[in-house]
């Protein structure tokens, strides 16, 4: 079974507090003076916060016996915002693929976010959860911007734990959210693949990663996916 190290699912998820479709506005003030102040808009107004996204993420009762949650990789931005990032390497690290937070290969980080990882004790199998919320319309960028690096730039990488070839294959997803995209990572050295998918809810961009089972993950991320998906719209 190919589980990705803790050291590269935990990598990403260090960082974030710091700071696919198929598959902001600008601020200006009046040059006039006025009777009272002006005041610039918040960009965050009207986004939920990382406190709020927690509650959408799938709780510990979805997941099947033996698997247990790794304090590691659960945290989110609580009730503040962290500045948004973007950063445009000349070459994504492909490897992110295969780790939680991987959503952040398009290197572009949100104003909030909730994640939480769960492994099984018995088989190291792994899902992953995530929900990142942007400014106006990032989330579909991002999303775009990762089904264009899973089919060019990351379409094959070599598996740095197994030095084998991965293969990357990604597909648009209808009936998620309101776009929504499947990628699923095989190689032959391993047991059994991973599905990764990404769904669009409005300014939020929705992120699961899957090893559960024996069809590369598939059924348990797309589940998964639909149940955040939903937890999203009621609470929209």
């Amino acid at each position: 079974m190919h589980i990705p190290s803790r050291a590269a699912r935990v990598l990403a998820v260090a960082a974030l507090p710091l700071a696919l479709a198929a598959c902001g506005s600008t601020e200006s003030s009046s040059a006039k003076a006025t009777a009272s102040p002006s005041h610039s808009a918040d960009p965050n107004a009207g986004l939920p916060t990382g406190a709020q996204l927690k509650k959408a993420l799938a709780p510990a009762s979805f997941f099947r016996a033996g698997f247990t949650s790794d304090p590691d990789a659960t945290r989110d931005t609580g009730d503040t915002y962290v500045p948004p990032a973007t950063k445009s390497p000349a070459k994504p690290d492909c490897t992110r693929l295969g780790g939680t937070s991987w959503i952040d290969i398009a290197g572009v980080t949100g104003v909030s976010f909730a994640q939480g990882d769960y492994v099984s004790e018995n088989t190291s199998e792994e899902i992953a959860q995530q929900i990142d919320t942007f400014r106006g319309t990032t989330a579909a960028s991002v999303l775009k911007d990762v089904k264009t690096i899973a089919t060019t730039t990351c379409a094959t990488f070599t598996d740095p734990q197994t030095h084998t070839k991965v293969k990357v294959a990604a597909r648009a997803t209808p009936g998620l959210g309101d776009e929504a995209c499947t990628i699923t990572l095989t190689d032959p050295s391993w047991e059994n693949g991973t599905t990764l998918v990404a769904a669009r809810v409005g300014t939020d961009l929705v992120s699961v990663l899957s090893t559960d089972g024996h069809d590369n993950g598939a059924a348990t991320a797309k589940k998964l996916t639909q149940r955040i998906v939903t937890s999203l719209k009621k609470t929209s």
